[in-house]
């Protein structure tokens, strides 16, 4: 992975996966907030309306301190943990997916188990990937805000 020391592991991963998740024909939103208020490394949109949703790991560490990612499950179709070349493997549970990733790309490795959302979930989740992507490319030109910001 590269080393830019300005920018942290986490950032560098994500931007990889985004990058593979767009040649798949998907939009992805980084640090993407759901209506209980978790925050997402990656929120993904595909072109027939699924929804991904990809925990970054950039260390053993970062993933042994950390467990929300359980909270993300009722949130999405699919499940990827991302991790770097040399992270540990077999600390990850193997229902998810698994998707190598460095700052430049990424591959995905094992296809987790698919859980539908209910119609009124994915609608939930659709109008909430919309709006959030609409209020950043919003703010891009004019960096004031107006009213409250909500994903």
């Amino acid at each position: 992975m590269e080393s830019a020391p300005d920018i942290a592991p986490g950032i560098l991963l994500a931007r990889g996966v985004c990058r593979m998740l767009a040649q798949h024909g998907f939009a992805s939103l980084t640090e993407f907030t759901t209506r209980d208020a978790l925050r997402m490394d990656v929120c993904a949109l595909g072109p027939k309306g699924e929804v991904w949703c990809i925990e970054v790991k950039s260390s053993r560490s970062d993933f042994m301190s950390d467990r929300k990612w359980e909270g993300y499950l009722d949130w999405c179709d699919r499940f990827f943990f991302a991790v770097p070349e040399n992270f540990p493997d077999e600390l990850l549970p193997g229902e998810y997916g698994l998707i190598r990733a460095d700052g430049y790309g990424a591959e995905i490795l094992r296809w987790g188990l698919e859980a539908k959302l209910a119609g009124a979930r994915r609608k939930t989740m659709t109008l909430q990937f919309a709006r959030n992507a609409a209020q950043r490319m919003s703010s891009l030109t004019d960096p004031r805000p107006r009213g409250t910001f909500t994903a």
